[in-house]
């Protein structure tokens, strides 16, 4: 694909495999971006492709656009890039357009495959599409919708991104879309000594409500080994991954990540993830029972909640592994936010409060863009309606 003819210096390019690109220079416009997360650095996405979990058999084609200067590959210049995929489905996504895809074949007509420009099972917001500057963005932006046309798609979609992806998609006149997610966010400007101090920032009733929990797990037995980085070995990938998957069995469902992606976790991104080890005593032998996984940004000091499982049912154990011990592990570590992930009011019981998120859509059919543009601002007024409701049930103390 060329980039418009005004700068013959410039070019887009298409890969369908991330390891085509180059990790230094698309790591570097990552960390000069306005709301990088780990997970776009191109180590996670190529972890998702090389361990078989974001591929075109599972459903997601890599199209990974790049925009360039300088035509020979030993000089050429990485201006601007972003993960693209073309989706055989809309599993994994966290913003959810089933009825969209419904609409279409009640026509007649093929939703998938669709262009999604988003990080694969990751609902974290933050920067999609990375750039050296506003004009280079524009032509990223440009180059998309581009690929769309040419290869006769039905829709193009970016999935939480930040206030510039969003700006230019806007100016590109795709629709945008608001959700909302729960992020706790440590006290300023004095941060929370502790987890008690934090604790006694919440209401009575929410105060009591956790102490309860932990308590009940406490009554269970369970301690917690905690490891990070380096001192998560191959064996503690292996437990946590067999509970990650019993887990999504038990909700009959599919897990999406591989173990292979963790081993690649393990050997090209250790430092950015924390493991929770819930062991129980059993005749003085400490057997291991369920397991959380948090990924951390030590440059931008915030934690992600991801993923969790367990061997067997205890109760509370799910909110003390995956919410209070991380809190209380952020707290202590001085910590600025932890994001627990899509959904969830329950969250809010918990010290973690209502956060806007948002997407953008482009439908290349004229009838059901403008259907679906009135979809939209009925949704939003409605989502700016249920946050305003949400916050006027603050768990915290006034003054707190």
């Amino acid at each position: 694909m060329s980039a418009p003819p005004a700068d013959d210096e410039l070019h887009l390019r298409v890969d369908d495999d991330p390891a085509a690109l180059p990790r230094e220079a698309w790591n570097a416009l990552l960390a000069a971006s306005a709301q990088p997360t780990p997970f776009m650095r191109l180590e996670y996405l190529q972890a998702l492709h090389g361990s078989g979990s974001a591929v075109a058999q599972t459903g997601w084609q890599p199209q990974f656009l790049s925009l360039w200067r300088g035509r020979q590959q030993e000089n050429a210049e990485l201006l601007a890039a972003c993960p693209a995929y073309l989706k055989a489905h809309s599993y994994g996504e966290y913003v959810f357009d089933w009825a969209w895809a419904d609409a279409y074949r009640r026509h007649g007509l093929d939703y998938y495959p669709k262009l999604l420009v988003a990080v694969p099972f990751t609902p974290v917001p933050g920067s999609r599409l990375l750039a050296r500057d506003a004009a280079s963005r524009r032509l990223l932006m440009q180059g998309l919708q581009t690929l769309a046309e040419r290869l006769d798609l039905s829709s193009a979609h970016l999935l939480f991104g930040d206030a510039a992806d969003f700006a230019v998609a806007q100016a590109q006149g795709w629709m945008q879309r608001e959700g909302v997610q729960f992020h706790w966010r440590n006290r300023e400007p004095q941060p929370y000594a502790d987890f008690t101090d934090f604790l006694a920032s919440l209401q009575r009733e929410k105060r009591k409500k956790i102490q309860q929990e932990q308590r009940r797990v406490r009554e269970a037995g369970i301690v917690y080994e905690v490891l990070q980085g380096a001192q998560i070995t191959a064996a503690d990938w292996d437990f946590f991954h067999r509970c990650y998957q019993l887990t999504y069995r038990a909700h009959h469902s599919t897990p999406y990540l591989r173990r292979e992606f963790f081993a690649a976790m393990q050997s090209e991104m250790a430092e950015y993830w924390l493991l929770f080890v819930a062991q129980r005593m059993v005749d003085g032998v400490a057997q291991r029972v369920a397991a959380s996984l948090i990924a951390l940004d030590p440059h931008t000091r915030r934690a992600y909640g991801r993923y969790w499982g367990a061997l067997e049912p205890i109760p509370c154990l799910h909110f003390d592994a995956c919410y209070y011990q991380p809190l209380s592990w952020c707290i202590t570590q001085g910590y600025r936010a932890f994001e627990g992930g899509a959904q969830g009011e329950h969250k809010m019981a918990r010290g973690l409060l209502p956060v806007g998120t948002g997407s953008s859509h482009w439908l290349a059919h004229p009838d059901f863009s403008q259907a679906v543009n009135d979809f939209l601002a009925r949704e939003g007024q409605a989502m700016r309606d249920y946050t305003d409701e949400l916050s006027e049930h603050q768990p915290f103390k006034q003054g707190a």
